[in-house]
């Protein structure tokens, strides 16, 4: 027999091969002896019919998991695998599950195998989740971790994350623990998303901040790539240079207080303010101040167009990380 697991959502579809390969093991397999997991497009060398013909040792079933076939460039191996399919003549100990990472191909063979694996008993396709029924499998998640959540937390994981399975099941992880048994709401889960906005601006902040030039410029390209534009650039990197004013004046007037109290007084997240805190003691009020004047200036440039918008970006990113 053999089970074909495809589609766009790989968390889902892996966790699924995952589960199949664990229970193969659990009831057929327990030294594992007779479980193989073989990638297509890195085992070329590898005797793949071979492993899949052979018969079973010291038991009754043996699982092969083949990943990457249809993309696969091995079309010897794909047509002997079509062949053994519509001839029927797959041993009958042996259990092959085919697992891909997509729901479309461009090459003919590929193609062809989908059109053949789809007509199979045992065909599962895992599509990106949208709509109710993100809704209910994010419920569903947080509910198998031992976690509650209300309506309006749901809606809005499944809105801002926009459907990334992976990203969701970690995120998921993190508000369970942090809610430590409560109900999580729509409040909670704004500030881990939040955080993770602020992820790639705090890495571009520390390496200005570092006077790490190379790694600036690379930060501000790999921004326009995931298609943010110089005016969301510019005012993150603001917002965070105003932040590290805030904390630098505080934590200079009272310099034994810890991250928590300042988070309070200045009405900030204990996350900002924690990965805050490393970053003023590269600077003293003088030189944020300073940098603080460029950033002005620098808006002001943008507005009043002087200037290609990204270059001057850049030139400001120069003259800090001098």
């Amino acid at each position: 027999m053999y089970i074909f697991i495809y589609g766009k959502d790989t968390f889902r579809s892996r966790k699924y091969l995952s589960d199949n390969i664990k229970r193969f093991i659990k009831e057929r397999d327990p030294q594992k002896l007779n479980t193989v997991v073989l990638d297509c497009q890195d085992n070329e060398r590898v005797d793949v019919m071979g492993q899949i013909m052979a018969q079973p040792f010291l038991a009754e079933k043996r699982m092969t998991v083949l990943k990457n076939l249809l993309v696969s460039k091995n079309e010897g191996l794909q047509n002997e695998i079509m062949k053994k399919i519509k001839e029927n003549s797959l041993p009958e100990a042996s259990v092959v599950i085919f697992w891909e990472g997509i729901d479309a191909f461009k090459t003919k063979m590929g193609k062809d195998l989908l059109a053949l694996f789809k007509k199979g008993k045992f065909c599962v396709q895992f599509d990106e989740l949208k709509g109710v029924h993100l809704n209910n499998w994010i419920k569903e998640e947080v509910e198998a971790g031992g976690g509650k959540i209300d309506n309006n937390a749901i809606l809005y994981l499944a809105t801002e994350s926009k459907g990334d399975t992976w990203y969701l099941n970690s995120l998921i992880n993190q508000l369970i623990s942090y809610c430590e048994g409560k109900e999580i709401t729509a409040g909670d889960a704004q500030l881990f998303l939040d955080e993770r906005a602020d992820d790639s601006i705090f890495n571009l902040v520390d390496a200005i901040v570092g006077k790490r030039e190379k790694q600036v410029f690379k930060m501000i390209q790999e921004q326009y790539k995931i298609g943010e534009d110089v005016q969301f650039i510019f005012s993150m990197i603001l917002r965070q240079f105003r932040i590290m004013l805030e904390i630098r004046d505080l934590f200079e007037r009272q310099s034994d207080t810890n991250s928590n109290d300042l988070a309070k007084k200045l009405n900030l997240h204990p996350f900002v303010v924690k990965k805050t805190l490393p970053l003023i003691r590269h600077y003293n009020m003088e030189k944020l101040k300073e940098v603080y004047a460029g950033l002005l200036e620098l808006d002001i440039q943008i507005k009043t167009s002087q200037g290609d918008e990204e270059t001057l970006l850049d030139i400001f990113a120069a003259k800090v990380c001098v």
